[in-house]
């Protein structure tokens, strides 16, 4: 496989890998996609709008794939929530990230994405908020990824919760309410459910952390992936901007532009999402 963009973190250098699928595109992607999207649209019987979220995450050095990344969503003026490690982010760092996003600054959510990116399950899934840890080690790390983010950014963040890997335990959501975030971002049907007053955004689309094998079957997957996304009220879309190469690059944008070919789909970040939650949690 090819290598995408490195991450530095500290003295640790994290290679990342490009997906199978990005090695080709197809002929007719617009097309397909536009039949995709018409297709899951017919699927529904009422007319309310479908709500589609991207979130990229592992967001904190500003390589050149962050930056092309938030310079595409710009020219499109689309949404994208950043899941950003606190203790890879530096004040320099920040700096930097926010003259990215300077010339849109209301497209961006910057929210919290763990605190180090650290598995501590000894077996099983990754999970760096996982029922491994002592609840007061857990409760910790998030008050000083909260607090963290908050010092750099101000009134920037978002008091919005990704967990690395997209799962966590019981002790670690109820805990996000007591402290008071607006919501938590998983993948569809994570368990355990999010306590009531806590509303969980989550990603149904995976990008690039994909592991087919075979050309056309992945890209079969994908497609039927995304179908049954769009069908439903709400669509999120997972990006690893490490792992795009130019492929994944022009997909993107392309996707962007059948999406915004559909009035019915509205863009939105998680900010959006929380001012909407009921009118949205009663299309589930």
């Amino acid at each position: 496989m090819a290598v995408g963009e490195s991450g530095i973190v500290g003295e640790t250098v994290i290679e990342h890998t490009v997906s199978t699928l990005w090695r080709f595109l197809p002929g007719d992607l617009s097309s397909r996609l536009d039949r995709c999207f018409s297709a899951s649209l017919e699927q529904v019987d009422f007319q309310e709008p479908r709500y589609v979220f991207f979130r990229a995450d592992d967001v904190a050095a500003p390589g050149a794939n962050l930056v092309r990344l938030m310079d595409l969503f710009t020219r499109y003026r689309a949404p994208l929530c950043l899941a950003v490690v606190p203790a890879w982010l530096t004040q320099a760092r920040w700096r930097h990230l926010k003259r990215i996003g300077q010339k849109a600054p209301s497209l961006w959510c910057w929210h919290q994405h763990g605190w180090r990116h650290v598995n501590h399950e000894p077996e099983g899934k990754r999970q760096e908020f996982g029922p491994s840890r002592p609840p007061l080690k857990i409760r910790e790390d998030l008050i000083r990824g909260k607090d963290r983010l908050q010092t750099l950014m101000g009134d920037s963040f978002s008091p919005v919760f990704t967990p690395p890997w997209n799962r966590c335990d019981q002790n670690t959501l109820d805990v996000l309410k007591k402290l008071n975030y607006k919501a938590v971002s998983r993948s569809q049907m994570g368990r355990p459910p999010s306590p009531d007053g806590l509303p969980d955004f989550a990603v149904n689309v995976d990008l690039h952390t994909r592991k087919e094998g075979h050309l056309v079957s992945g890209w079969d997957s994908l497609f039927s992936e995304i179908g049954s996304a769009l069908s439903q009220s709400l669509c999120g879309i997972m990006i690893h901007h490490q792992r795009m190469n130019e492929s994944a690059f022009v997909f993107i944008e392309i996707f962007l532009q059948a999406l915004l070919r559909q009035r019915r789909f509205r863009l939105v970040h998680f900010m959006d999402l929380h001012a909407t939650y009921n009118n949205i949690s009663a299309l589930y």
